[in-house]
């Protein structure tokens, strides 16, 4: 009997463990890219924002309330929102594209994070940004992977979901907060 357990764990152990593999070799691969590159200290665009700074706030903020409906729908969908009941046909969809949205907005964000300013340790708020925003595209990626792959116990994706979660929170708490409490900066 033992046997037959560990050869069941075994796979689910392989599964999780390329997808932790591949989400740090994402997030180490950012931080070493935001690290070494020079920086252009310049934004390409910035989508109709009076700057890259408002750009970078607005679209974190809009990223982390798409992750909000992202954690309301998974609770919905596993049963653990309480007084919710069985979830409609529409909540699972919902989840996917609040997800893919989320994602697509944080891209033009990471993109001016990298290429315009790199990976900064000159202040501890700003170190800490660029951490998380590693941890959160390489959670992302091992999510993702993680979603396709067979045997991936089923804590996984609630751990690799509330780190993506978490991670989006303290970016926004470490940029998007910082920026909205400034005086003197255009909010636009």
């Amino acid at each position: 009997m033992a046997a037959n357990v560990n050869e069941t764990q075994s796979p689910a152990r392989v599964s999780v463990g390329w997808a932790l593999l591949l989400g740090t070799g994402v997030a180490v691969s950012l931080g070493v890219y935001g690290r070494v590159h020079t920086a252009a200290q310049r934004p390409l665009f910035n989508l109709g924002f009076s700057s890259m700074l408002p750009m970078k706030a607005w679209l974190t903020t809009a990223a982390a309330a798409l992750l909000a409906v992202q954690l309301v729908t998974a609770l919905w969908m596993w049963r653990r929102l309480p007084g919710a009941g069985r979830p409609p046909s529409w909540v699972a969809p919902l989840h996917r594209w609040s997800g893919t949205a989320a994602f697509v907005t944080t891209l033009p964000v990471a993109f001016h994070c990298l290429w315009s300013l790199g990976y900064v340790t000159s202040s501890a708020r700003v170190a800490v940004h660029g951490f998380f925003g590693c941890v959160f595209y390489g959670a992302y990626a091992a999510k993702m992977l993680s979603l396709r792959l067979r045997g991936v116990p089923g804590w996984a994706l609630p751990v690799l979901g509330g780190t993506v979660l978490g991670s989006l929170v303290m970016l926004w708490l470490t940029a998007a907060l910082w920026f909205f409490t400034r005086s003197g900066i255009p909010l636009t």
